[in-house]
């Protein structure tokens, strides 16, 4: 089965300036691809159809890269001429996207196989599946109520810490129906706080857990973090990764190296 793939890149990258002042997150370099080419390995490459982007901060030049790239997709941006909120910018795409398709934020490095989600949303019959990933401390996230079956029973976005009823949290990747823009209302909206509670409370929503590695990648630590997950775990189509602990060398820097009383500046040896 082939899908097309949502993006959510509605923010500007406030919490990654300077890096973002004249590039937009989605096309920031996570060793040899893109931020953007991550999020949508989430889900296999055969399985991918076309990617659409919903954002507004520097999409056109988005769009210009993936244009001029040797992509293993098509990409459409659906622009948003002000913020709009996770629902909001998804329900921007309703006359765009059909059938079951998969929805990323923009901004999650993970080890989650999405086609997971899909087998379980079809054994559900859910209008959504979320991945889910267990922390310590929930209160920064959406948490969820899980049943045997894999239905969520509850939804809470970002709780106090007395109203912590579960420590899975929603990892931002899903896969949904197309009826599930049947529950947006209209505009500026968060779907994990206007969407997910209701879908929940109707048994209409479904999630499945997962191990291995999850980085929300919206800071420069978390970024470096994305970049040594990346090497650790084979992340990269090109270039080569040796040393202890492993460091990982474009092929175009194999062969480079750095003399004695070299000063490096505003740089990344990964």
């Amino acid at each position: 089965m082939v899908m097309q793939v949502v993006v959510l890149a509605g923010g500007v990258g406030s919490r990654l300036r300077p890096w973002t002042n004249s590039v937009p997150k989605p096309l920031l370099p996570v060793l040899d691809q893109t931020l953007l080419e991550h999020v949508v390995r989430s889900l296999p490459m055969d399985m991918v159809d076309e990617v659409v982007v919903a954002g507004g901060y520097k999409v056109d030049q988005i769009k210009a890269h993936f244009d001029a790239a040797d992509a293993p997709f098509d990409l459409r941006i659906v622009p948003e001429d002000e913020p709009l909120g996770t629902g909001g910018a998804l329900g921007n795409c309703r006359d765009v996207v059909s059938g079951t398709f998969a929805c990323f934020n923009g901004d999650i490095i993970s080890s989650l196989d999405a086609s997971s989600l899909l087998n379980m949303h079809r054994t559900n019959g859910s209008v959504g599946t979320l991945g889910l990933w267990e922390v310590e401390d929930p209160t920064r996230f959406g948490i969820v109520g899980l049943d045997e079956s894999n239905k969520i029973t509850r939804f809470k976005e970002k709780p106090a810490p007395e109203e912590v009823f579960s420590n899975l949290i929603n990892a931002g990747s899903y896969i949904f129906n197309d009826d599930v823009f049947d529950w947006m209302p209209q505009g500026k909206h968060s779907i994990e706080r206007d969407v997910f509670p209701k879908l929940a409370a109707e048994g209409l929503l479904s999630g499945v857990p997962f191990d291995g590695y999850f980085i929300d990648a919206g800071t420069p630590n978390a970024w470096n973090q994305a970049v040594k997950t990346s090497i650790v775990h084979g992340r990269y189509m090109n270039g080569h990764v040796a040393g202890t602990p492993p460091s990982w060398f474009a092929d175009e820097g194999a062969r480079s190296s750095v003399a004695a009383g070299s000063k490096l500046d505003h740089c990344m040896v990964a």
